[in-house]
């Protein structure tokens, strides 16, 4: 997307005010901001709280803001306070908090390792479905808020909305707590589970394969849809991988590129394709 001079005037504006009121604004200003930006909802009553503060092993001081944070943006319509927004803005503080701590953790854990290699390791830790992992061992899914639909979406599978929620918590607990705890939860408490789950790994099946396959000398492997079923918002794909006009593996997703995933990671399973 192209923008015109007077939208790069607009965007550049707003940064340089909001740095401005950032740089003067005083404790009383930052209050009343607080409160703007975060009305309390009122669903995590104090046994609630005290579940989720058992389950992030941190102490919530300001609920409001961790209630903003369990609330996807399907649920807006059903609010009465039209002043309450959805967890996206948090997720966005929290996902450049987490890329941040992690970088940090990987730069000094391992000063032998390139930028390449770095790179690689952070991409593993810092994605979708190793987010959806660690929201799923800690069950934010009990403390979401969201619409029927969205509910269903994430009982189909769909990572973005636990991935998306845990980065917003990340951001509540900085808010509400300081850099130190935000550090403490993610590498004391999320990073454990991301390992556990073995997610350092290249999971990248259909280029493990690619590179198996072309280092035996032959052609490149070719992806083929062999059915595909069930309702628009619920498809099942079936995808087929072929290998010098043999099928080598199949495999299934709620996507193609899930499927082709799968596909390839079950030729890999076989003795001519295996990874060894």
């Amino acid at each position: 997307m192209i923008l015109q001079r007077w939208q790069v005037k607009n965007i550049f504006r707003k940064i340089y005010n909001a740095s401005d009121r950032f740089r003067t604004s005083n404790k009383s200003k930052l209050q009343s901001n607080h409160s703007r930006n975060f009305p309390p909802v009122g669903f995590l009553i104090d046994s609630q709280k005290l579940q989720l503060e058992e389950v992030l092993g941190v102490r919530i001081a300001r609920v409001e803001l961790f209630e903003q944070a369990l609330i996807h943006r399907s649920f807006l319509p059903l609010l009465s306070n039209q002043a309450v927004q959805s967890n996206e803005r948090l997720e966005f503080l929290g996902d450049a908090i987490l890329g941040m701590v992690i970088a940090d953790y990987l730069f000094f854990k391992h000063s032998s390792v390139l930028e390449g290699e770095l790179t690689n390791m952070r991409s593993w830790l810092v994605n979708k479905n190793t987010l959806a992992i660690c929201a799923k061992t800690l069950k934010l899914d009990e403390f979401l808020k969201m619409s029927y639909s969205a509910e269903r979406s994430l009982k189909a599978g769909s990572d973005s909305i636990l991935a998306d929620s845990l980065e917003a918590i990340i951001a509540a607990i900085y808010l509400d707590s300081g850099i130190d705890k935000a550090r403490g939860f993610i590498l004391n408490l999320l990073l454990p589970i991301m390992m556990g789950n073995s997610v350092m790994v290249d999971k990248n099946f259909k280029s493990i394969l690619l590179e198996q396959v072309q280092g035996q000398g032959k052609p490149s492997p070719s992806y083929s849809v062999v059915e595909e079923c069930g309702p628009d918002h619920n498809k099942l794909f079936v995808v087929e991988v072929i290998v010098e006009d043999q099928v080598v593996g199949q495999g299934k997703g709620k996507s193609k590129k899930i499927a082709e995933q799968d596909a390839a990671k079950d030729a890999l399973g076989k003795s001519n394709y295996s990874n060894k």
